[in-house]
């Protein structure tokens, strides 16, 4: 997941190289006298990973323009809280001083997603970003005890 801009500017930069390089590939193959099928074989995992790294860039992009997915579950507020920092324009170093916390440890929450953060902390990021969630209880989801 690309989390910050200068990030974002460099998965750019790579997605263009990327597409220049398969090209090359492609051509030196076909220079080799290798059929179209092989060609493709070949230069698939260049693709493949060409392709993963434009989703990523395609998402943050979305998230730029304030596009979130909902959140089903607090496994996923993680995300959702990297993605609302994002949306907002503000750097780990703005989020991390209005926490009064280290640039570092928000770079090491945002790396692990908030995985095993409190809810306290999770609500004091929620509070510094001004952000606010609604949560909703589906009962046609819920299964008897």
């Amino acid at each position: 997941m690309i989390k910050t801009e200068s990030a974002y500017k460099e998965a750019i930069e790579k997605l263009k190289q990327d597409k220049d390089f398969i090209a090359s590939e492609k051509e030196k193959f076909k220079n080799m006298g290798l059929e179209d099928d092989h060609i493709e074989l070949a230069i698939q995992p260049y693709i493949s990973f060409h392709e993963q790294l434009k989703e990523e860039v395609d998402y943050y992009e979305r998230i730029k323009r304030g596009e979130f997915e909902t959140v089903i579950n607090l496994r996923t507020i993680g995300k959702t809280l990297i993605a609302y920092r994002i949306y907002l324009g503000m750097t780990q170093n703005e989020l991390a001083e209005k926490l009064g916390v280290s640039a570092s440890q928000i770079s090491r929450d945002e790396r692990n997603e908030y995985y095993g953060a409190t809810i306290e902390r999770i609500q004091n990021v929620m509070e510094a970003m001004e952000m606010i969630s609604v949560t909703k209880i589906d009962p046609s989801e819920v299964v008897p005890a």
